[in-house]
């Protein structure tokens, strides 16, 4: 009997299916896009025309809320062809004739539109081209708040994986150069927001841009932020990128034009790799010349040229379509400690504080900085909470990347700050020697940041948050609070999920053609020329090359890239690496020679010590020739501390080649000098050797 009756339900079933329509998954897919928007009707992009062109690109908004890219089986159509054509792919071309044309796109099944009103006035007299002004008129209504629907639409896993941003720097003990499957998993697994790559996984344009490529079309339903630290100078971390001299070097310069082209350059070369975050520019104000974490990478110490270069160099990186990040707030440049390694202090008041470490930050926000990023210091006269160190158990400050008082009290509520809040890297030791993983993420999002960067352990980390979510430790509104910056963040640069996986060899040939061009190799020059100082010139410089028969070039760090700049205008040149005091045979060298070239390189204060090896190398060949001796400080202008009384000392503030190029310009006449000092040098007795702003010339 039983059987009958199953007999009977299997036919009434397979009946039923009979009635019901197939679909294809296709169509499913299909039905699940329940609209087709226009990119630039989104109110939080802002439309700038440049010229007579402009790229509209069109998004699909799912059912689930969230939004992926389409760029294949659409159809665009001007309403008015007098004013502007559109083709296939969307770009839009005015003619420069006055009116209103609408652009239009379908997939088919949907459509949206966008309007543009042209006027067109005589060509001036001065420039002779004809002034066309486009305003952009944008569609209105809830179908393009698009970034709301999508958090309302995550799971409070995919939510707290947009926060997260890890590195795959090593997997298995190797560089990752291209995309693995367990990388792919865990992204999709932890539903990951971001990634941060390191020169072990940039090595060539071609190889970056597939392995960048890959990473987004392993994203699951928004673009990944792919960020790096290409700030220029002793930061830089492509490989065959063009290397620009560095922020100091800039700072050297006093040129706001500069430093817009150093950045734009910069964020030419990242987009068309596929990277859209430069965790750039350095924005502490060097003020402490121990400092051994950012020296060089700063502009300087004076607030205010930190702030004027710091901002024309994020105008040019965002002109060029890239996130920049102002780092390392509240101010990393008053420290004698590296966070890398322990946990700095910075003591002073409120009053000195606004004067000088968070002028720059506060300007940067002023002037739209897209997000910043959080220093691993502690400031106890803006918080001056304790905690217990899991290291040792002793008491310590709590550091700024933790503090609700310096993230949420200071950054967002007194200075308005509303960008993306980014931790510094949480394996550094001043975060991991005293929290543990999850307990300093925890206490970094209950402080306001937005992302976590490289998270210690990325699963703990992941669960961890969610657990902080659950018993109420961080609550829903904080984490929305922070996933609606980092979509608005995401949809602002344009950074979406593609539907149809973009054609890798247009990519890889579009980046071999932007990345280290003829053009920024010329920025790169430019800038490296302008940055040299001739801090000390006892009537020794410019030397005349025709006139140096025996030319020796000394020192030990970068010291073969000095003299392969020194041997294009003397090629006998002899170079000696040494980094204690000279033998003999090399001393001989130096007292017959009628000339001595000497390199030294300082990363922090022993090496600048007069007792330091180097330190005595140079005192070694003052004191054993009546030649000139020309001292270059390879990388920090304070070197000359230890060696005042030599006959010339240029400050280059980088071991880039370019630099090197151009300080040996400078000595044989070629480069005139222009530079000035962006720090004051310091002397040992407590005094000042060069004041800031010191600069000679020819």
């Amino acid at each position: 009997m039983l059987s009958f009756y199953k007999k009977i339900t299997a036919i009434l079933v397979t009946a039923m299916m009979l009635f019901v329509p197939w679909t294809s998954p296709q169509a499913h897919t299909e039905k699940a896009k329940t609209g087709l928007i226009i990119y630039q009707n989104i109110p939080e992009v802002d439309v700038k025309v440049n010229g007579n062109k402009i790229l509209l690109r069109a998004l699909h908004v799912h059912r689930e809320g969230y939004f992926t890219e389409v760029t294949e089986g659409l159809r665009w159509k001007s309403s008015n062809k007098k004013v502007a054509t559109v083709d296939d792919h969307g770009v839009v071309t005015f003619f420069g004739k006055s009116g209103k044309t609408f652009i239009t796109v379908t997939d088919g099944m949907r459509k949206d539109r966008i309007a543009f009103k042209v006027k067109s006035a005589p060509a001036s007299k001065k420039s002779g081209k004809q002034n066309v002004k486009v305003t952009v008129v944008k569609e209105k209504g809830s179908r393009y708040d698009i970034i709301q629907k999508a958090i309302d639409g995550l799971t409070l896993e995919e939510k707290i994986g947009q926060m997260l941003m890890p590195d795959f720097r090593n997997f298995n003990g190797k560089p990752v150069t291209a995309m693995l499957p367990e990388i792919k998993e865990l992204i999709q697994k932890y539903h990951i927001g971001g990634v941060i790559l390191f020169r072990e996984n940039v090595v060539t344009t071609e190889q970056t841009a597939k392995l960048v490529a890959d990473y987004q079309q392993a994203a699951e339903k928004f673009g990944l932020l792919m960020s790096i630290d290409q700030e220029g100078g002793i930061v830089t971390r492509l490989q065959s990128g063009t290397n620009m001299p560095g922020n100091m070097a800039l700072g050297a310069t006093r040129s706001k034009e500069l430093a817009y082209k150093v950045g734009h350059a910069i964020g030419e070369e990242l987009y068309a790799l596929g990277i859209n975050m430069n965790l750039a520019p350095v924005l502490d104000v060097n003020n402490n010349p121990d400092n051994p974490v950012i020296g060089v990478r700063s502009f300087g110490e004076n607030p205010e040229l930190v702030a004027e270069l710091g901002i024309s160099y994020i105008k040019g990186l965002q002109d060029s379509g890239i996130a920049a990040t102002a780092k390392h707030f509240p101010g990393h440049g008053d420290t004698a400690v590296d966070s890398h390694l322990g946990l700095p202090e910075v003591p002073h008041d409120r009053d000195r504080l606004q004067k000088v470490e968070l002028y720059p930050f506060q300007k940067a926000m002023e002037a739209g900085v897209d997000a910043i990023m959080t220093a691993h210091v502690t400031f106890p006269k803006i918080d001056d909470t304790k905690v217990i160190s899991q290291k040792d158990g002793t008491e310590i400050s709590l550091p700024a990347t933790l503090s609700y008082k310096v993230l949420t009290g200071l950054m967002r509520e007194e200075m308005g700050f509303d960008g993306v809040i980014i931790t510094d890297a949480m394996n550094m030791k001043a975060i991991s020697d005293h929290f543990g993983p999850v307990d300093a993420a925890v206490r970094a999002v209950q402080a306001g940041a937005d992302i976590v960067l490289m998270p210690v352990g990325l699963e703990e980390v992941a669960n961890g948050l969610k657990k902080a979510v659950q018993n109420g430790d961080i609550s829903q509104e904080r984490i929305n609070a922070s996933v609606k910056r980092i979509l608005t963040l995401k949809v602002k640069r344009g950074i979406f999920k593609q539907e149809t996986p973009p054609d890798t060899q247009e990519i890889v040939n579009q980046a071999l053609r932007v990345v280290g061009s003829k053009e920024h190799k010329q920025i790169e020059a430019e800038a490296a020329a302008k940055s040299i100082t001739l801090v000390k010139n006892d009537h020794v410089l410019p030397l005349q090359a025709n006139e140096v028969n025996s030319l020796v070039v000394v020192g030990n760090t970068m010291i073969e890239s000095l003299g392969e700049a020194v041997r294009t205008y003397v090629p006998n040149a002899t170079v000696i690496q040494a980094a204690a005091p000279l033998d003999e045979a090399q001393l001989q060298k130096v007292k017959e020679a009628d000339a001595v070239i000497v390199g030294t390189y300082t990363s922090n204060v022993s090496g600048r010590l007069p007792s330091s090896p180097q330190m005595k190398m140079v005192q070694q060949i003052i004191a054993n020739t009546d030649a000139p001796v020309i001292a270059i400080g390879i990388r920090n202008p304070y070197d000359v501390m230890s060696y005042p009384n030599v006959d010339a000392y240029l400050a280059q503030y980088g071991f880039q080649q370019a630099s090197f190029q151009a300080a040996a310009d400078t000595i044989f006449g070629v480069n005139t000098p222009t530079g000035k000092l962006p720090v004051t040098i310091p002397s040992y007795d407590g005094g000042v050797l060069y004041e800031y702003g010191h600069g000679l010339t020819y």
